[in-house]
């Protein structure tokens, strides 16, 4: 059975090595890899941004 990990252990600040820019053409968020350049994940909700990373764009 999962249970909730102790207070205070989670992520404190920014993810780093990590940046997100908008999509406008589908209204989504794209998470991209600062090292390698490469695109790791998009956000399935629209307009929703992933939490704790760098946003490089605003929407529009």
């Amino acid at each position: 059975m999962a249970t909730n990990a102790p207070k205070g252990s989670g992520r404190k600040g920014i993810v780093k090595g990590r940046i997100q820019v908008f999509n406008p053409h589908n209204k989504r968020w794209t998470k991209i890899d600062t090292k390698t350049h490469e695109f790791m994940d998009q956000y399935s909700r629209r307009w929703k941004a992933f939490k704790g990373v760098k946003k490089v764009a605003k929407k529009v």
